[in-house]
């Protein structure tokens, strides 16, 4: 006897379906650190939980104890957070370096120990691709070094230490080194080092595993005379390193070689107004994600310069817009490209741009969070 066939109700075969899909949960939206660059318990890093939806800013966890956290960088597994530690920022004693475990989602960070930054006015940290080294430049003292990190994020003591040597041509500003940012190159191979003071970008072999770093067969490109070259990054597809230089208010294209680790210059843009007669110093420059678009910030002018970037990599001025405070000091932009973050240091806020994907022109997302002397933004994705 055959039984009857009997259709399975739409909804039962929708809710089986759903039980039996993979788990497709919404993408957590990322953390920010901001830190608060002031000493004693004035100075501390702000965790906020930043809405990708509408570009806001929701605070969660402060952490006290960190003394002028001028700068910060992220491990590569996200576990690790580290800082600038200094009772008194530019002084007679070497800067600290403070490593953090990075707790949950909510912000939290527990400090895991400091080691010292063998220098004062510690002004820039970089972690290398395995995580197993942290760099740091040193500005007023004109040096870097290189710190091993354990297997449980703390670090070790140095592991290498280079004091720069020399001046250029601006009579108060480059009689002697400053080192202001050192970057590890996509490829783990080697470490650049923009030095202010010299108008150089210094290039170092780096030996991942023992955190060790050695000078480059050639040793340093030249930036234009006077230029004062202080942030650099890498364009996303590896090729190419963009230097922003704070006297000369320009920006330098430089062609990268990864056999050699040379750089080639190829072109350099000023970042301000043709009719702008006023003070202004560069700060700091970031790319997008996808490799379109450049943006560096104008203290003084108090702005922000866009340019998109040709396929040469050579950059095309699109806007320079308010950076809505004073003092543009730091920039950040989402995984995903779609918003800009800038912080206003003596300006006391952080403004949030919508970033035009076509354009790449700046959209305000409302008003700037009112945050104390904010100089540097780190995005937990």
């Amino acid at each position: 006897m055959m039984t009857a066939y009997r259709p399975v109700p739409a909804l039962a075969l929708a809710a089986f379906a759903l039980l039996a899909a993979p788990s497709l949960a919404p993408a957590a939206d990322p953390i920010v650190f901001i830190t608060t660059f002031a000493p004693g318990d004035k100075g501390g890093i702000q965790a906020y939980e930043f809405d990708t939806k509408a570009g806001k800013l929701k605070a969660l966890t402060r952490t006290a104890g960190a003394e002028n956290p001028f700068f910060l960088a992220l491990s590569p597994n996200k576990k690790f957070l580290y800082s600038i530690h200094a009772k008194q920022f530019g002084g007679k004693e070497n800067e600290q370096v403070a490593a953090y475990e990075v707790v949950g989602r909510t912000g939290e960070l527990k400090l895991l120990n400091r080691q010292s930054a063998e220098g004062t006015a510690a002004c820039y940290l970089d972690v290398d691709k395995t995580g197993k080294a942290v760099f740091a430049a040193n500005y007023t003292s004109g040096s870097v070094a290189s710190l091993p990190v354990k297997a449980d994020g703390s670090l070790g003591e140095k592991a290498s230490f280079f004091q720069h040597k020399g001046s250029s041509v601006d009579p108060k500003r480059q009689k002697e080194p400053h080192a202001h940012c050192i970057v590890v190159s996509p490829d783990n191979k080697y470490v650049y080092a923009a030095d202010l003071g010299l108008d150089q970008i210094l290039c170092y072999k780096l030996d991942p595993a023992t955190a060790k770093l050695t000078p480059n067969k050639t040793p340093f490109a030249k930036s234009p005379a006077g230029a004062g070259p202080r942030h650099l990054t890498f364009h996303p597809n590896g090729k190419r390193v963009y230097v922003i230089n704070e006297l000369l208010n320009s920006v330098t294209v430089f062609d990268y070689d990864a056999e050699s680790g040379t750089l080639t210059e190829k072109q350099t843009l000023s970042t301000l107004p043709n009719d702008f007669k006023g003070t202004s110093y560069c700060a700091d420059l970031k790319i997008t994600p996808d490799g379109k678009f450049l943006y560096g910030t104008n203290r003084g002018h108090d702005s922000i310069a866009a340019y998109s970037i040709g396929e040469d990599g050579m950059l095309t001025l699109v806007v320079i817009a308010p950076s809505l405070g004073k003092g543009p000091q730091n920039l950040a932009i989402t995984a995903d490209g779609a918003w800009l973050l800038c912080s206003n240091m003596p300006g006391n806020n952080v403004a949030v741009f919508g970033i035009d994907a076509k354009t790449g022109r700046l959209k305000s997302a409302g008003d700037p969070v009112k945050h104390p002397s904010p100089s540097c933004i780190m995005l937990l994705p």
